[in-house]
């Protein structure tokens, strides 16, 4: 399995097999509502499914290993012979990662960039699979405990080039490293819409960029009441696509599938035009 970076943007749907998670915790954790709402997210047109058992929201106590695989294995086992398209398992335990894996798997998505496990690097390595390093300050536990940078992009950079390293010295094929600069994170609110601003610089990185921003409290906080979210969801979303962000991490699927057909349109004519100044400029340079 093969994933074309910059054919598009891919779309990844969100599954959370769990009770608590702070959007959608406990809308899937029945394996038969997981299940279906994987094959309802393929047809609404998801370019990747990202499966988590352990939720990952601010002040999250940590899960088991046992329970994280009761949660993830038989949802996984279900699916991965009937889908088409690759299958994450968002994770930042080795042991889990590598059952997954073992399932059919392709891609394992750790939001601590290889840092909470150290054996993580090598199970990814030893299944070659594709592996999502994100950027977090702390834990889940503590993480939005005042953050604070001295250097907001130079330390995520930092960071992010550190689990770069880690992976290429565990043998993981470079051409399979995606980076995640983890906007929610370990960031204030004015450092989540930098993250975005920047996102030119964090591709600068050299790898494919994932950006996963679904329904956050960037939005929340912006809002008098807690309305849907959805829309700045998308917008900011859309920018990001169109900033060169190669994955979008989202639970709304079919919203962002349509969405993001005007941006690959707008997208599409820039490269055109890019090409066509660059060949007319190459004519000139003749003469």
């Amino acid at each position: 399995m093969e994933l074309k970076f910059g054919s598009k943007t891919f779309i990844m749907g969100i599954i959370n097999v769990t009770p608590d998670s702070f959007y959608d915790g406990g809308r899937n954790f029945d394996k038969n509502a997981a299940v279906n709402r994987i094959y309802e997210l393929c047809e609404e047109g998801a370019d990747i499914i990202d499966i988590g058992g352990e939720s990952t929201r601010p002040g999250a106590d940590e899960l088991s290993v046992s329970e994280e695989l009761d949660r993830v294995c038989p949802v996984i086992q279900t699916v991965a012979e009937n889908i088409e398209i690759p299958i994450s398992i968002d994770t930042y335990k080795s042991e889990v990662a590598e059952e997954a894996l073992k399932l059919g798997a392709a891609i394992v998505n750790d939001i601590s960039g290889l840092n909470f496990d150290k054996n993580m690097a090598a199970v990814a390595s030893k299944y070659n699979a594709y592996v999502v390093l994100m950027h977090i300050k702390g834990t889940p536990k503590n993480m939005q405990t005042d953050p604070k940078y001295d250097n907001l992009l130079g330390e995520i950079s930092s960071y992010l080039n550190d689990s770069v390293q880690k992976a290429l010295d565990a043998g993981v094929d470079r051409g399979k490293i995606i980076l995640d600069p983890g906007i929610g994170f370990g960031k204030t609110l004015e450092d989540n819409y930098r993250i975005i601003e920047n996102t030119a610089f964090f591709k600068d990185l050299g790898f494919p960029l994932l950006i996963g921003l679904s329904r956050k409290s960037l939005i929340g906080k912006l809002l008098e009441k807690d309305d849907d979210r959805l829309y700045a969801t998308i917008a900011l979303n859309s920018i990001s696509a169109a900033y060169g962000a190669d994955i979008i991490r989202v639970h709304d699927v079919k919203e962002h599938y349509l969405a993001f057909k005007s941006v690959e349109m707008l997208k599409g004519i820039e490269a055109s035009h890019s090409r066509a100044v660059g060949n007319s400029q190459r004519r000139l340079n003749l003469y």
